[in-house]
């Protein structure tokens, strides 16, 4: 026999992606220490920290708006499954996390949806989990979005319209609209 057929198969390791944007990440580093497009291994017991004081976060962002740890990250395994699941916990005070439609206070936590989009201050992160079989670590890799994940819909109302298109003014001294028959318009 080979050693290729006496090597043990290698276990797929869970994989949290994260796509993030923030408005001002091209005019300032707010990012510079997230390393963007790699995989990075990490044990599944280890709690793992985002926020602005680096001798806490494991991951930190530049930006006097994030909180000194804005919200955490734990790998866990629901009972009676295989499959590993994340849990995030907001760890601010000062400002909500908000889980795809859903705020969570300081200290609230939730289990992560399969894919999902976290949202704080001016912060957007599409997180999507792919499965893995190893309960001994698993992996992130951030992405670098150029343009928002979640466009915010600023447009004053819509003023409504008529079915026959937009509204004439009437003419002057005539406060009432007059009746025409089909064959005049």
């Amino acid at each position: 026999m080979s050693s290729f057929e006496d090597a043990d198969t290698e276990e797929t390791v869970t994989c949290l992606q994260m796509t993030v944007y923030h408005p001002a990440q091209s005019q300032s580093s707010i990012f510079h220490a997230i390393h963007f497009n790699k995989r990075e291994k990490l044990s599944s017991s280890e709690v793992v920290k985002f926020g602005r004081n680096s001798k806490v976060c494991h991951y930190t962002f530049l930006d006097k708006q994030a909180s000194r740890v804005q919200f955490s990250l734990q790998l866990f395994k629901q009972f009676n499954s295989s499959v590993l699941s994340f849990e995030i916990k907001n760890m601010s005070r000062k400002t909500n996390l908000i889980v795809d439609n859903q705020e969570l206070g300081y200290l609230n936590k939730m289990d992560l949806p399969h894919k999902c989009l976290v949202r704080f201050s001016e912060y957007q992160f599409l997180m999507e989990k792919e499965e893995g079989e190893s309960l001994d670590s698993f992996e992130t890799q951030f992405i670098l979005s150029p343009r928002p994940l979640l466009q915010e819909n600023t447009w004053p109302p819509h003023k409504p319209i008529p079915e026959y298109g937009s509204y004439l003014p009437f003419p002057s001294g005539n406060t009432s609209p007059t009746e025409m028959d089909e064959n005049e318009l």
